[in-house]
């Protein structure tokens, strides 16, 4: 590994599993300390030994990115054990398969909240530290059904809508203080999250895995992959990039518009 970030300081929302897992391994390969929020504390922590046990830097705070005081608590211990964050990852998500009248209120609340209310609570806290310092780079998780609607998945659509606005009012804002502010667009990526909305279409997961492969490169993309492009956008190879909502799906979205 080159450790493009040495030295630097990452905070990585649902970073137990899947995607967030991946980059936060990938992040402390590369020489960062990493700080993983998840409200899952077994999977929280066997990520942390295993990142230690590469002789990374690393630790674990149980975090509900959708309430203020949890993620105030977040930031706090990252600063307290690491320095100011260079790099934050907002990457906590959950989807909800269903159409607008399919939906509850309290779905749509809660897929909101976690995937566009917390971006805005993380974001407000750890910007300010950014410039202070001198600049950073955060990173939203969208979806390429931020940039194209997809079937029964209306609240999942909207909120990685606002969140790829929401990416480039931010870069309009913080350019000027050298934080960098772009969003992920992965396509279906092979994770828990995944098969878990064959569970809600009440699909087998072999069937929605064949049918998640019909893209040009022929399969579903592997967290690793998404993670390198998270690298890519916190590091300084990204210099000149801010506002991006960069597509990572196998070119699902190629035939597109």
């Amino acid at each position: 590994m080159s450790g493009v970030l040495t030295g630097k300081i990452a905070l990585i929302t649902g970073g137990a599993s899947g995607i967030g897992r991946a980059t936060a391994l990938l992040f402390a390969r590369e020489g960062a300390a990493v700080v993983i929020a998840d409200l899952n504390e077994s999977a929280g922590d066997s990520a942390i030994n295993e990142i230690k046990g590469a002789g990374g830097k690393a630790v674990f705070q149980r975090t509900d990115v959708t309430v203020s005081r949890d993620c105030d608590h977040l930031v706090r211990r990252a600063v307290s054990e690491f320095g100011p964050i260079h790099v934050l990852f907002n990457n906590a998500g959950i989807i909800r398969r269903a159409s607008v009248p399919e939906l509850s209120e309290e779905d749509w609340d809660r897929v909101m909240a976690v995937n566009l209310k917390s971006v805005f609570l993380l974001s407000r806290l750890v910007v300010p530290i950014m410039i202070k310092n001198g600049g950073g780079s955060v990173i939203n998780m969208a979806s390429g059904w931020g940039l194209a609607g997809g079937a029964r998945a209306a609240a999942y659509c909207a909120s990685k809508g606002a969140v790829v606005l929401m990416t480039k009012a931010m870069a309009v804002d913080h350019g000027r203080h050298h934080v960098r502010v772009n969003c992920l667009c992965p396509g279906d990526t092979d994770t828990a999250m995944l098969r878990n909305e064959a569970q809600q279409l009440g699909e087998l997961p072999e069937h929605f895995m064949r049918e998640s492969a019909r893209r040009p490169i022929g399969r579903p993309g592997k967290p690793e992959e998404i993670a390198r492009a998270a690298l890519f956008l916190a590091s300084d190879a990204s210099s000149f990039v801010t506002g991006a909502a960069l597509v990572v799906d196998g070119g699902g979205l190629a035939g597109t518009g």
